[in-house]
């Protein structure tokens, strides 16, 4: 009889499950039946003992053979079910990819079902001239045939026949939209150039009459400018249009003072922009006021017929706006502002209308959202006036004394002996009374307590030049403009850069006048070859005006360093303050580093630098000095603030753009700033103790003896600690 194992294995290719579970269960039977018989043979008598240990024998060997037909079952059983599961995972794997197949192929046949409808509502859309919704349709059908490239399972032909589709229906709507906006918006323009041509410019806007009579720009016009901007033509169409505009209307407004712009509403054609001429204009320029007049009735009548449109967050003014803005500031300033600055210093004040109605004009295009923002160029130049001025001002001087200096001298009037230059009253020195034009035809005497004779100071009798006597009038009337002007009209305190170069012009005039006459001195015809041709004695004018201006810039830099006053420091509000005063002296002088850059000679730079920083750290000194109660909180906060100007004033000497050829300079920074050392040696005594301060004094011979008098030391002692007897001590030994 074959074994249970062999009976298994014989039948392992029909095995069922069913089978095996069954005959798993059945030996699992037999082994507990087996050990039940031995438990009961185990429990005999003793007298049975041999024979039923011979017996136990005889059970233990068949549950051996029970136990490897056992373990060859397992094996077996573990192989099968290892085989079945990989046969699973395959089947699952293939299953799986599959799936993922018959998704991919679902959502391909999604995006072409959306790129299909898309394009069909996109087509009727354009013929119910709904153009923001066929604009947006097409961008559904691009983000279809977008998503569709991402497939890489997709196939090129098709990908190519939909995307050409889609070109050709966007062309279409372009061209829909393009034939509307031309039938919306009708420009008439002259064929020949000239004032007179502009006459014929018109621009014809669809009517946009609401129903309440409110203007508006129409329906259809809006959906048109929306749609150009969904399909990202807006810009392109704008900016057409813009040149347009400035070309033939705004620009000639501005230019032509005889060219005006009248608004007629036509009952079938809509709103009509049209250019016309002024009766009896002979000016040459237009005034500012009519400037922006003509130009804000212009780009009111554009706003409320056709930009009063919503592209996005933006109104359709405001990309106009930004389009034309810089264009027509720079024209109104040079073709009209330019014009308006005055020539006579008396009549600056009536500027002000000027820029107050720049203001406006900026106030009411901000309004219109034609203008963003706050600063233009064009508020700007009318505010600069008096820089403008001045500028005209000299070009006209020099204009005028140029042609009477080549004119011809024989032209001659006579000068007598009772002849006396007519000059205007001047107000006493000090005050500030302005001088009136009207005195310029008053004579006036020089008067002393001791008169001179009658005949004093007169010319004799003689002829000059007619172009002489008409200089001597031009100087007169300049400096007459001068009396009661502004300080400066062209500051150079406010540009340290142009400082730098007048000081460098200075400087070059001079190194040159010294041995120019010199040089030109043997080969002058006489008496030029004499040495009277020289320029030597112009040469300390031109240094001293150079030197001028560092003075200028060292008066900022102390009113900077002046800012607040170091005490009560244990306040935060008050420490902040100065910290903040002393961080902006740093700042400005490494500004000014910057500036003079690569422009000053290296040692003047040092100079100037050290100068600046040497009037800041001064100021600190007197500051702290002047304190008759310093805590020790304050101290601390005194030190500290101190500190960061020996740390980083050194690094405000970079005449060099190569950073580490700086470094001597910086090490060298007792040589340019002349209170160095006493500023150093005072940032020592804010943290030191008494025995520290006396020993830095020793005997008025230490180096704080160097840098401050006794008097100072006991002041700064008195002022840091309080009134003990070591403190008298201390003080007795200052002497």
């Amino acid at each position: 009889m074959a074994s249970f194992v062999t009976e298994v294995l014989a039948s392992s290719g029909k095995l069922e499950k069913e089978d095996l579970s069954g005959k798993i269960s059945k030996m699992s039977r037999k082994v507990e039946d087996t050990k039940e018989e031995v438990c009961e043979m185990m429990n005999k008598k003793y007298a049975d003992f041999l024979p039923g240990l011979q017996g136990a024998e005889e059970l233990m060997v068949r549950v051996d053979e029970v136990s490897k037909e056992m373990d060859v079952l397992k094996n077996y059983i573990e192989n099968e079910v290892h085989q079945n599961l990989h046969v699973a995972v395959t089947e699952y794997a293939k299953l799986k990819q599959q799936l993922e197949r018959n998704t991919i192929i679902i959502q391909i046949l999604g995006h072409l079902k959306e790129f299909h409808n898309a394009m069909e509502e996109s087509n009727k859309s354009i013929q119910d001239k709904n153009f923001v919704d066929a604009a947006n349709q097409l961008e559904r059908a691009r983000a279809s045939v977008i998503a569709l490239k991402g497939w890489k399972t997709s196939q090129l032909p098709l990908l190519s026949a939909l995307s050409t589709e889609l070109t050709v229906q966007r062309e279409n709507l372009i061209y829909h939209l393009g034939d509307e906006w031309k039938r919306l918006v009708i420009w008439r323009l002259p064929s020949s150039k000239g004032p007179k041509s502009f006459l014929r410019v018109e621009l014809n806007m669809s009517h946009a009459s609401s129903r309440d009579g409110e203007p508006k720009p129409p329906a259809l016009l809006c959906s048109v400018l929306q749609a150009l901007a969904i399909q990202g033509d807006l810009q392109h169409k704008f900016k057409l249009f813009s040149q347009v505009l400035l070309k033939n209307m705004l620009k000639p407004l501005v230019m032509y003072p005889s060219l005006s712009v009248s608004v007629t509403e036509q009952q079938d054609e809509g709103i009509v922009l049209a250019l016309h001429c002024l009766e009896e204009s002979n000016k040459e320029r237009s005034a500012p006021s009519q400037v922006y007049s003509k130009l804000l009735l212009v780009l009111k009548t554009l706003h409320a017929y056709l930009l009063d449109v919503s592209i996005g967050d933006k109104k359709l003014s405001a990309i106009l706006g930004e389009l034309i803005w810089d264009e027509i500031s720079q024209c109104i300033i040079h073709e009209c502002l330019l014009y308006s600055i005055p020539s006579n210093s008396s009549q600056l004040e009536k500027y002000n209308t000027v820029i107050k109605e720049t203001e406006e004009f900026e106030k009411s295009l901000k309004e219109l959202e034609f203008l963003q923002g706050d600063s233009t160029d064009l508020l700007k130049y009318a505010r600069d006036v008096n820089c403008h001025f001045a500028s005209k001002k000299c070009k006209d001087v020099i204009v005028a004394a140029r042609k009477l200096m080549t004119s011809k001298m024989h032209n001659t009037v006579k000068i007598t002996p009772d002849y006396k230059l007519r000059l205007p009253k001047l107000p006493a020195p000090g005050t500030e009374v302005k001088v009136k034009q009207e005195t310029t035809n008053e004579e006036m005497t020089i008067e002393n307590s001791k008169q001179l004779s009658a005949w004093s100071l007169c010319l004799p009798a003689c002829r000059i030049s007619e172009s002489v006597q008409q200089l001597m009038e031009l100087a007169l009337n300049t400096l007459f403009e001068a009396v009661g002007s502004s300080t400066y009209w062209y500051n150079l305190l406010k540009f340290p850069h142009l400082a730098a170069i007048q000081h460098n012009n200075c400087m070059y005039l001079a190194h040159h006048l010294l041995t120019l006459g010199h040089h030109f001195r043997t080969h002058l015809p006489e008496p030029h070859s004499e040495g009277i041709a020289t320029f030597v004695d112009m040469v300390p004018g031109f240094k001293k005006l150079g030197e001028l201006t560092f003075l200028q810039l060292a008066e900022l830099l102390e009113r900077l360093s002046t800012a607040h006053n170091f005490c009560n420091l244990d306040d935060e509000d008050n420490y902040i303050a100065a910290s903040k005063a002393v961080r902006q002296v740093i700042h400005q002088l490494k500004q000014l580093g910057t500036v003079w850059q690569d422009v000053l000679p290296v040692s003047i730079y040092c100079k100037a630098m050290g100068s600046l920083l040497n009037t800041a750290i001064t100021e600190v000194i007197a500051k702290i000095m002047m304190l008759e109660d310093i805590s020790s909180e304050d101290g601390e906060h005194l030190h500290t603030l101190c500190q960061t100007i020996i740390e980083e004033g050194p690094l405000v000497f970079i005449p060099l753009a190569e950073k580490n050829k700086n470094k001597k300079y910086q090490e060298e920074v007792p040589l340019y700033v002349k209170k160095w050392s006493t500023f150093k040696e005072l940032v020592i005594v804010l943290r030191a103790n008494l025995q520290e301060i006396v020993d830095r004094w020793a005997d008025g011979k230490g180096p704080l003896a160097m840098e401050f008098c006794s008097s100072e030391v006991k002041n700064l002692i008195r002022a840091l600690f309080q009134n003990t007897d070591r403190r008298a001590v201390a003080l007795s030994k200052i002497k």
